[in-house]
């Protein structure tokens, strides 16, 4: 049961605004905090107002979602942030994971969907639309499938199967109970496996899990 959950939405049409801010207003748990039209617009008043969740377009004026993003998680490293975009290229997913997003959605998803990520991303847990998982999966697991080009990074064994754990969405909490210690130390190890990658989220964990053949190793 999520308790209000604080949202700040940012894209330069202001009819998308308006459709997500409807979409919204139906919803009492979500709390729409305050919008943006660009990047730096987004940078202010998300100093301002802190929101818990932040859903920006990946291409706007002034600075784009990448670039907003990667100073969104330096200034505020708790931020959950979902890129929404009507552009699905290889390289904007790639960089908007790797700069800090927990999510990726394309326009003209159902509004059952939208809040089921917002919901997911707050619980730290990542969310990509059906199509993205798809096309990232794709991509990133057939252009590393042979570990070529990812940063050797010397992890333990434990470490290695809390990444698999994550990437199945589990919580530190289940995680725990499966491996029969206790959450506190869970956490531990997921800021330090965060730390070794140079993780800013969840997404980025999978991401590298992805290169590394991780997941492949044990499907």
């Amino acid at each position: 049961m999520h308790g209000k959950i604080t949202v700040m939405i940012a894209d330069d049409h202001l009819v998308f605004r308006e459709g997500l801010k409807e979409m919204l207003s139906r919803h009492p748990e979500l709390i729409l905090k305050a919008e943006a039209s660009n990047g730096k617009e987004l940078l202010l008043k998300a100093k301002q107002y802190a929101p818990e969740v932040i859903i920006t377009d990946v291409k706007m004026p002034h600075m784009d979602g990448i670039e907003t993003t990667k100073k969104l998680c330096r200034s505020y490293p708790g931020a959950r942030i979902i890129a929404l975009s009507s552009f699905s290229e290889d390289h904007l997913i790639i960089d908007m994971l790797e700069a800090g997003a927990q999510g990726f959605l394309l326009k003209g998803i159902q509004e059952e969907e939208l809040i089921t990520a917002i919901k997911a991303v707050y619980d730290h847990k990542p969310y990509f639309s059906s199509d993205i998982t798809e096309k990232l999966t794709r991509i990133i697991a057939g252009r590393y499938h042979h570990k070529k080009g990812v940063q050797h990074i010397v992890l333990t064994e434990i470490e290695k199967q809390i990444i698999i754990l994550i990437c199945r969405e589990l919580t530190s909490k289940e995680i725990a109970e499966r491996l029969e210690v206790g959450k506190r130390t869970i956490e531990s190890y997921r800021m330090r496996i965060m730390d070794k990658l140079g993780a800013k989220s969840v997404a980025s964990i999978i991401t590298y899990a992805l290169r590394a053949g991780l997941i492949h190793r044990t499907a």
